[in-house]
């Protein structure tokens, strides 16, 4: 399809793009002057990822190393509570009495909330020593220690009644009319991808306060487990999570269970330890317990379930502070070492992200997707099938997994749980592709190349990157890229599968049409991507109904010539009322 206009929405600022001026949303990162922390604009890469629509020449962190710097980050992070008529500059001058603040952001989720980082650790000590557990003469106080604090202003008449507020960080994704009008502005379908990556990605902040919310998680569990730690894992970190999305957790006991020896003549001491019949009972009452402590100690966290006998095991809660609905899970570390595969292809390519984030869009826009459990496909299998489609391309765009284990090292060396999840973590030692087709090309075949897909017969299989005969009759079979045995999409009905189908078909038949029927820059009818998420129940004539409408008045036809032969009986030859042809 023809490019709409001469401007790229990559290269040039978003609002410069659009036909009629749209006002740009209002968000900033807010840090203190002098501070050594260059300023983050919302709409800025997560660290470690490159831009997409642009090629990055710098060297990209490996997984573990982001990782451990926004843990470390998190650790001199605290979260306030803050009256709505804080005055900004005092607050940042009450708080720099405990020593030089680092980086700082607003945002409101049950009230107005500030991430304040430090630069030292031992900021917080200073802060959490002047503060007090309040008292409340009808209510009695659990005195739980955290990086969880409320501020209150001791005289809030004070506070001057014509003073701006802080400016806050947007954490929510935005409205599906703002969406569908920042598409319909965009110049090309290529600009349609890229304007729904940056409108839905992670912004800088929104990863801030994940790591936060892991690490304020994690001086909870460490009462009982010194050594844990609390790992994010799934779409926080791995490239493809849109804002809004919940927060998985990862309890990593590996430290605490790591004893150190110590010769010491002719004695040896070790913990003493209670033992219980099997790892997943351990799993469930550590976790049983960490739950406990959530529901009665946790500040903010409110709607503690545990669901200790799922397949894996989880507690299941809400952060109120955060507003992130959230899952921690214990010994999952292969979930760990997913997202840090998922990190390595979507930092490969530019196109990849924005691939991932329509296709899924598209899926949730459909109802193919949901939030509850059931018989829906992931954006987990979705992700993995995308990853697939390019790993089909040519010359492809994507590795396999088998390639990316080939070209690894003694130090990418990693077995868990007797599966072999081993790969190269240094995304600078893989080669690029050197495919350069569009977006645009890319989501039309993508939709062509499932909706021609022989489900009936073949499985999906990122490690070989080839289909493959299904090893069993589900419906759709996507191989686990490290536990081979199982499937990923076993819970999928033959009926979404089908449903998936026919809307990748009718999706590809849209794209097709773009060039034949597009509508006028000044006309409001939605084209391309806006075009493609627009659900069938919609109030308006979608291009789903227009691409079906010349076989029903086909059908019309038919109908009323076979009524036009019997003009003076009402009825059939057989008795049966003749079919009203009768809009």
């Amino acid at each position: 399809m023809a490019a709409r206009g001469v401007g790229l929405l990559t290269r040039l600022p978003l609002c410069s793009q659009r036909r009629n001026p749209i006002p740009c949303s209002i968000s900033r990162h807010l840090s203190c002057p002098g501070t050594i922390a260059a300023s983050v604009g919302s709409e800025e890469q997560p660290s470690g990822v490159a831009e997409t629509g642009t090629k990055d020449k710098t060297l990209q962190k490996k997984f573990s190393e982001v990782q451990k710097e926004r843990r470390e980050q998190a650790q001199r992070t605290v979260l306030i509570h803050c009256p709505n008529n804080i005055n900004e500059k005092k607050f940042l001058k009450y708080l720099s009495q405990h020593g030089p603040i680092k980086n700082h952001f607003f945002y409101e989720s049950f009230g107005l909330f500030a991430v304040v980082e430090f630069c030292q650790k031992d900021s917080i000590n200073s802060l959490q020593n002047g503060t007090h557990t309040p008292t409340e003469s009808t209510e009695a106080a659990i005195p739980f220690k955290s990086r969880f604090l409320n501020l209150r202003l001791k005289n809030p008449s004070s506070q001057a009644s014509g003073q701006p507020s802080v400016r806050t960080n947007n954490q929510e994704p935005p409205s599906s009319k703002k969406l569908f009008e920042l598409l319909n502005y965009a110049e090309s379908i290529d600009d349609q991808l890229n304007t729904l990556l940056k409108a839905f990605q992670l912004t800088e902040e929104n990863v801030r306060l994940r790591h936060l919310t892991c690490s304020l998680i994690e001086d909870i569990a460490a009462a009982y487990f010194p050594s844990c730690v609390i790992w994010p894992f799934g779409s926080s970190v791995n490239t493809f999570g849109k804002l809004g999305c919940d927060l998985d957790m990862f309890l990593d006991l590996n430290e605490t269970g790591k004893l150190v020896h110590k010769n010491t003549g002719n004695f040896f001491t070790e913990f003493q330890v209670k033992n219980v019949p099997s790892e997943r009972i351990a799993t469930q009452k550590i976790l049983s317990v960490i739950g406990e402590c959530l529901d009665s100690f946790g500040p903010g966290c409110v709607g503690v379930q545990k669901i200790l006998n799922a397949r894996c095991p989880l507690v299941r809660f809400s952060h109120q502070g955060s507003g992130f609905q959230c899952d921690l899970t214990a010994n999952n570390s292969i979930a760990l070492k997913s997202s840090e595969l998922l990190y390595i292809y979507g930092s490969l390519d530019s196109r990849v992200r924005a691939l991932v984030f329509s296709v899924r869009c598209w899926a949730r826009a459909h109802s193919l997707t949901s939030s509850i459990p059931g018989a829906w496909i992931t954006n987990f299998s979705l992700t993995v099938m995308v990853i697939f489609f390019l790993q089909r391309r040519s010359p492809p765009i994507l590795p396999t997994l088998d390639s990316l284990k080939s070209i690894a090292g003694a130090e990418d060396r990693c077995i868990l749980e007797g599966n072999n999840c081993t790969f190269i973590q240094d995304v600078n030692k893989i080669q690029p592709s050197g495919n350069t087709e569009t977006l645009e090309l890319l989501l039309k075949e993508f939709f062509e190349y499932f909706g021609n897909f022989a489900f009936n017969k073949n499985s999906i299989n990122i490690r070989q990157g080839r289909e493959q005969n299904k090893p069993d009759s589900s419906p759709l079979y996507i191989q686990n890229p490290f536990e081979t045995s199982l499937n990923i999409s076993k819970n999928v009905s033959q009926n979404q599968l089908q449903k998936f189908v026919e809307l990748a078909r009718d999706s590809a038949w849209i794209l097709e049409q773009e060039d034949k029927d597009q509508p006028s820059p000044s006309s409001r009818q939605p084209w391309g991507l806006a075009a493609l998420l627009l659900p069938p129940r919609a109030g308006h004539t979608s291009l789903f109904q227009k691409k079906k409408k010349p076989m029903s008045e086909k059908v019309k036809g038919l109908l009323a010539s076979i009524k036009s032969k019997s003009p003076d009986s009402p009825t059939d030859t057989s008795g049966k009322r003749a079919i009203s042809t009768q809009d």
